[in-house]
């Protein structure tokens, strides 16, 4: 039975089992294979020999790829972890920036290492010209790719071995936003997939809107300008709202390659750049070739513009008051502001070169501030201008005298038809006189206060208080400041007290509400809680005044009847104001030097004034008219006015219908100082008192205490009450009396 076997194995010598498998080495596509002749005998003879092989052969090479798999991932996914998460959060950070009420830019501030980076709304802030263009010549399916582009890459690779230079880069917009968030210099395949990786990364942890609007805000466009709104700004003098086509295929073309194409230092680089985006959108089809060559005609830009700095006292202080906050609204109107601070300027440089101007406009309904001018020039060290003169404290002037005649219509002793004298008069060791050292003699309250006199207004202040004007401009939220140890005196009617422009204007914009004033709001996030109405007047006094002062005739430049305004001007001619209200608005001047020194010729009526008509005729609206009468005011001329309310008499001075006049203290005068001991330093046994008119019999009395008649004479002799203040009285038969405080020493 040998023998057969040693037939079959005799064709092929040496065969053995090891060497089996090249037999099968004829494998057809599918796997099988060829048998024949004796191959066929071969495999009849070993049944099962080469499935048994196979079925070994494929349990090591499958644990063998599964290992080499796992690996790999294993590889990758420590490479990914080594990457560390993506750095949105600074990329996020962008330029504080300070905006006006409907959002339009006031000031920006640079960021800390000085690079300029402002935030920007692909949807709203950006011309979709500009961003048909973005897309169609960076990256046209990035709405629909996952961060990479495989088509665009493909043709990227066949257009460089084609033409054998770059035509169009293959990275998505995506991809172009990861090697911003980490730039590297090398280009080399390891950056390129790192890219791809973190662009699917990026795609994950953010939406396309908000992938678009971080590359719009940190894309390179030359310099420390980062983002397509401060390119705009800076080399095209505008936000990125609305560009023309060149405008829109320039700010494409730089961000390739900002540092060569940077309009300030390369413009024909720059235009070279940005008429290769115009042509290869029209290859494209994405705008006409009529389009294109009328773009190409535009000049590029070749001077970079300072960033705007509206509002910059504004901005300063909200900086400080709101922290870590990109974006802060202001209550201002861009329009006006600009407006303003072109007046403030103009107005400064006239009147010389160390004068300033300072102008506050507030919405009187709301109390917003609409524009805040702090100086005419930021940078101006002549005039200090970083310095907010509508913040300094100055002395007011005759800015107050409203506030006197307001309190004195409310106690009801006086009318605005009233008559008043203008004349000599002391109180006391204080005797004021009028701006030109003249006196009118009697006029109407109505015309003492439109001609700003100042004895009548001193003689109003002596009845109703300078203790209570003082407080009732406290509660109405101003902040008086008096001089150390002194206390309210008759002086602050005129200007002997410390007030800003601010908290003028704010008691003015209380006028014009009819009697309340609200606190003055510039932060438009700060709510209006803790807001609430002040009292100043009431209705009715708050009206009369307005009504008086809406007939001041107005400066050269004015209109009569349109502006209630007041004038003032401080001692020594170191403060001239104007101030003044309409039914919408409420504007404020003041002008002088930012150092307190005097400047001769600088009056409220003649430097602060015409300003202030100009900043009402800039405000682009007439002026509104005041509001209507309350219910309840008296509006009538002095004849059909009640007995006691057509002349004003001082305290103790009655309405007499016989011709008598009422008791006067001749003597001592009202202040005075009379000295109790003689020569020889014995006290005087007596002090002689003297009174003029009144029906007798005319009782005198001593702090409040009776101490007898006066004579025939109208005189009588009382003993000192002792040294300190004593208060003198005197009352006739009917009632009047007269009253003054002397000081016994």
């Amino acid at each position: 039975m040998s023998e057969p076997s040693q037939e079959i194995s005799s064709p092929c010598p040496g065969l053995s089992r090891a060497s089996t498998p090249l037999i099968s080495a004829g494998e057809d596509m599918d796997g099988r294979a060829e048998a024949s002749g004796s191959d066929a005998v071969l495999r009849t003879a070993m049944p099962g020999h080469d499935r048994t092989r196979g079925q070994s052969s494929a349990r090591k090479v499958i644990p063998a790829f599964a290992i080499l798999c796992v690996l790999v991932t294993a590889t990758f996914a420590a490479w990914l972890v080594s990457l560390g998460p993506l750095p949105l959060e600074k990329a996020r950070e962008i330029s504080t920036t300070i905006v006006d009420r409907n959002g339009k830019l006031l000031r920006a501030y640079a960021m800390a290492d000085g690079r300029w980076r402002l935030g920007v709304d692909a949807r709203t802030g950006v011309d979709p010209t500009y961003l048909k263009l973005l897309l169609a010549y960076e990256d046209r399916r990035f709405r629909s790719h996952a961060g990479v582009d495989p088509l665009a890459l493909g043709r990227a690779a066949i257009q460089v071995l084609i033409r054998g230079h770059i035509v169009s880069g293959g990275s998505t917009i995506t991809m172009q936003l990861a090697r911003l968030l980490e730039p590297r210099r090398e280009r080399t395949l390891y950056a390129k997939l790192r890219q791809i990786v973190r662009a699917i990364l990026i795609e994950r942890q953010m939406d396309k809107d908000e992938i678009l609007n971080l590359y719009l805000a940190i894309a390179p466009f030359g310099g420390n300008l980062e983002g397509v709104r401060a390119a705009s700004i800076a080399y095209l003098g505008k936000e990125p709202k609305r560009l023309s086509l060149a405008e829109s295929a320039l700010l494409v073309a730089l961000p390739q390659s900002p540092e060569t194409r940077r309009i300030d230092r390369y413009p024909d680089a720059a235009r070279a750049a940005r008429d290769r985006v115009l042509d290869r959108m029209v290859e494209e089809g994405v705008i006409a070739e009529d389009d294109a060559i009328s773009a190409k005609v535009s000049a590029v830009p070749r001077l970079r513009r300072p960033m705007p700095m509206l509002a910059p006292h504004s901005a300063d202080q909200a900086i400080v008051s709101v922290k870590a906050k990109p974006v802060i609204a202001l209550t201002l109107d861009l329009a006006l502001q600009k407006s303003l601070e072109a007046l403030a300027r103009d107005r400064a440089i006239a009147l010389g070169p160390n004068i300033s101007v300072a102008i506050l406009a507030v919405d009187n309904a709301s109390g917003d501030v609409l524009a805040r001018v702090g100086s005419p020039d930021y940078f101006d060290e002549r005039r200090a201008g970083q310095v907010d003169m509508t913040r300094a404290l100055r002395s007011p002037g005759s800015t107050l005298k409203p506030f006197i005649y307001g309190l004195a219509f409310e106690d009801g002793f006086v009318h605005p038809e009233s008559l008043i004298d203008d004349r000599p008069i002391r109180f006391g060791s204080y005797a004021p006189e009028n701006f030109d050292m003249t006196f009118q003699g009697t006029v109407p309250v109505r015309k003492a206060l439109q001609m700003s006199l100042n004895v009548p207004a001193v003689a109003l202040l002596d009845r109703v208080g300078a203790s209570r004007l003082s407080s009732r401009l406290k509660q109405a939220g101003t902040d008086l400041v008096l001089p150390k140890d002194e206390a309210p005196g008759l002086a602050m009617g005129l200007g002997g007290v410390g007030i800003t422009l601010q908290d003028l204007v704010q008691l003015y914009c209380g006028l014009a509400r009819l009697g309340n004033t609200r606190p003055l709001r510039e932060i438009a996030s700060l709510l209006d809680d803790g807001r609430d109405s002040l009292r100043l007047l009431d209705q009715v006094a708050a009206w009369q005044v307005g009504n008086i002062l809406l007939g001041t005739p107005p400066p050269e430049n004015g209109v009569r009847n349109r502006i209630a305004f007041k004038t003032g001007t401080s001692y020594g001619y170191r403060d001239a104001w104007s101030i003044g209200f309409d039914g919408r608005i409420t504007i404020g001047v003041w002008v002088g030097r930012p150092d307190g020194a005097p400047a001769p010729g600088i009056v409220g009526r003649t430097a602060a004034a015409p300003i202030l008509f100009d900043a009402f005729a800039r405000t682009g609206k007439l002026p509104a008219p005041l509001p209507k009468a309350p219910k309840g005011t008296l509006v009538a001329s002095n004849a059909k006015l009640p007995l006691p309310l057509r002349r004003y008499r001082s305290v103790g001075e009655l309405v007499r219908t016989d011709g008598e006049q009422p008791p006067r203290i001749q003597f001592p005068l009202n202040g005075s100082r009379i000295d109790a001991t003689g020569a020889d330093g014995a006290s005087f046994s007596a002090m002689p008192v003297k009174v003029a008119g009144g029906v007798l019999p005319i009782t005198m009395l001593v702090n409040g205490v009776s101490v007898g008649e006066l004579d025939g004479r109208r005189q009588r002799l009382i003993e000192p009450p002792g040294p300190g203040f004593a208060r003198l009285t005197v009352m006739d038969a009917k009632g009047a009396a007269d009253t003054v405080v002397v000081r016994i020493q």
